[in-house]
C-alpha cells in the first residue's frame, strides 16, 4: 500500500490556518496563567503556605510532562471515525476548561480558609489541569498531517500569534483583575469580585469552544493502515538519532528562552524604572513586536531553509542580550532603551516561537518517508519530558541569578548579568545546531524542485 498516496495533504487555505491556530489562544492563556499566576493567587487571595502550595504546583508540572508524551503517544496507535487526533480534542478540552475554573475558584465550593481542605484542592485540580493540558499534544502533531512541509511555517506563524494573544490576554488579566484581588477577597470573604469571576468563567470556556471548532471545521486526516503498536513507535524514536539530538538542542535554548521571558518585564520595572503609562508602552511593543517578529522570521525560513534561519535567531539574541548592561549606566529615562530593548527581545522570541512545531512535523513526515507511517503524536509528544526537565533548570538558575548580592545597586547584580549569561548558552545552542543536528531533508528540496 502507498503510504505518500494516503497521506496526500490537501492546500490549505487561510481559513484552515485561522481555524488550526485559534485553539493555541486558549491553552496558552490557561497555561500561561497557571505558570505565572497561579503560584501568587494561592499564596496571597487564599494564603495557603507558599511551601504547600509549591509541592501542589511541581507535581502538576510532573503530570503536564507524563501526559503530553502519554497522549501524543496513544493517539498514533489508533484510527477512529474521527481520525486519529479528534477524539483527544474533543473528550480532553472541557475537562482543561472545567479544571481550570475549579483551580481558580475553590471559594465556589470549599472553605478556603481550611489549610487542608485547600491544599487538597489546589493538589487534585491542578494535577487534573495540567493532565488534561496533554491535549496539545494530539493537536500540535495535527500539522504534520494537515499541512506540508512548505506550509508548516505558516501554520507556526498562526499557532504563534494566537499563542502570543492569549498570554497577552493572560498578562492584561492579572494586572488588571488580579491586582488587588487579595484585599478585596479579605473584606468580604463571602463575595467573589464579579471581575473576577466573569473573566475566569469566559476563559473556562475557551478551550472547548475553539478546540471544537477546530474539531468540526477542519477535516480529519485521510484513513491509513496502522501497523506498528505503542511499544515499537517508542522503540522506533529511540533509533531516530537525529530527533533526540533535536530535543536536547530545544532543551539547552529553552534554559535561556524561559529565563529570557520570565525576566524582561521584570527588568524593565526593577533596573530601568519603568511604570505606569511608560510600562504600559513597552508592554504594547512587546505584543507587536513578537508579532511582527513572527512573520519576519518566518519568510526568512522560506529563502534560507530552517537550519540557516535558526542560526540568525540565535546570533540576534547573542549579540542583543549583552545589552541589560547598559542598566548599571545612570539615565534620567530609561524609556528610549526601554523601547529598544523590548524590541529586540521580541525579535529573539518571535523567531524561537516559530521552530518547534515545524521541526518535530517535519521530522515525523521524515521518519514516515523512511517507514511508511506517521507518528506524529510521540515526536511531538515526547520532547515534552526533556524540556520539563530544563526548563526547571532554567528557572533554578534564574532564581540563583536574581538573588545575587546588589553590589551597590538598588537592586540584585543579577538584574544586570542574566542577559550576558542567555547568550553564552544560546552559543553552545548555536554551535550544536550547527555541528549536530539536521532540520532540514533532501525530500525537502525535491518537493520545490517538482512545484
Amino acid at each position: 500500500m502507498n503510504q505518500e498516496r494516503i497521506l496526500e495533504r490537501s492546500k490549505s487555505t487561510k481559513k484552515k490556518y485561522l481555524t488550526f491556530g485559534l485553539p493555541n489562544l486558549a491553552t496558552t492563556l490557561v497555561m500561561g496563567f497557571a505558570d505565572f499566576a497561579l503560584f501568587t493567587l494561592y499564596a496571597r487571595a487564599y494564603e495557603l503556605n507558599t511551601f504547600l502550595v509549591g509541592i501542589a504546583l511541581a507535581l502538576g508540572k510532573l503530570a503536564v510532562a507524563l501526559s503530553q508524551f502519554f497522549f501524543g503517544w496513544i493517539s498514533d496507535t489508533k484510527y477512529t471515525r474521527w481520525g486519529k487526533r479528534k477524539p483527544y480534542l474533543i473528550v480532553l478540552s472541557p475537562i482543561l476548561g472545567l479544571s481550570f475554573l475549579f483551580l481558580l475558584l475553590p471559594i465556589l465550593i470549599i472553605d478556603y480558609t481550611k489549610t487542608t481542605a485547600l491544599f487538597t484542592w489546589l493538589l487534585i485540580w491542578d494535577i487534573i489541569f495540567n493532565l488534561s493540558y496533554g491535549i496539545t499534544s494530539p493537536y500540535l502533531s495535527w500539522m504534520a498531517e494537515q499541512f506540508d512541509v512548505e506550509e508548516r511555517p505558516q501554520a507556526s506563524q498562526f499557532l504563534s500569534i494566537f499563542g502570543f494573544l492569549g498570554t497577552a490576554a493572560m498578562s492584561v488579566f492579572s494586572l488588571l483583575i488580579l491586582t488587588g484581588f487579595d484585599d478585596k477577597l479579605k473584606a468580604d470573604p463571602s463575595r467573589i469580585p464579579p471581575e473576577f469571576l466573569y473573566s475566569v468563567i469566559i476563559f473556562s470556556t475557551l478551550p472547548m469552544l475553539l478546540f471544537y471548532l477546530a474539531a468540526f471545521l477542519i477535516k480529519k486526516e485521510p484513513y491509513f493502515k496502522i501497523e506498528s503498536n505503542m511499544i515499537k513507535n517508542l522503540k522506533n524514536i529511540w533509533k531516530n538519532k537525529n530527533f533526540l539530538l533535536v530535543t536536547v538542542m530545544q532543551g539547552i535554548c529553552s534554559v535561556a528562552f524561559i529565563m529570557i521571558g520570565q525576566t524582561m518585564l521584570l527588568f524593565t520595572e526593577k533596573v530601568l524604572k519603568l511604570k505606569d503609562m511608560d510600562y504600559y508602552i513597552v508592554a504594547g511593543l512587546m505584543i507587536f513586536g513578537i508579532i511582527g517578529a513572527i512573520y519576519l522570521w518566518r519568510k526568512l525560513i522560506e529563502r534560507f531553509g530552517k537550519k540557516k534561519t535558526l542560526i540568525y535567531v540565535f546570533l540576534t539574541a547573542i549579540i542583543f542580550l549583552p545589552t541589560t548592561l547598559i542598566g548599571a549606566i545612570p539615565m534620567n529615562s530609561y524609556l528610549i532603551f526601554g523601547i529598544i530593548f523590548i524590541l529586540g527581545v521580541a525579535t529573539c522570541l518571535g523567531g524561537w516561537f516559530l521552530f518547534p512545531n515545524i521541526m518535530y512535523a517535519d521530522i515525523a513526515e521524515d521518519d514516515e518517508k523512511k517507514t511508511g507511517e506517521l507518528r506524529a503524536g510521540i515526536y511531538m509528544g515526547f520532547p515534552s519530558i526533556t524540556l520539563n526537565i530544563f526548563q526547571a533548570f532554567g528557572l533554578f538558575l534564574l532564581g540563583i541569578i536574581l538573588d545575587l548580592p546588589n553590589a551597590g545597586l538598588d537592586f540584585s547584580v543579577g538584574y544586570l548579568i542574566w542577559g550576558p549569561i542567555c547568550s553564552y548558552i544560546l552559543i553552545i545552542a548555536l554551535l550544536y545546531t550547527k555541528w549536530f543536528i539536521k532540520i532540514d531533508f533532501d525530500w525537502e528540496k525535491n518537493l520545490q524542485n517538482e512545484k
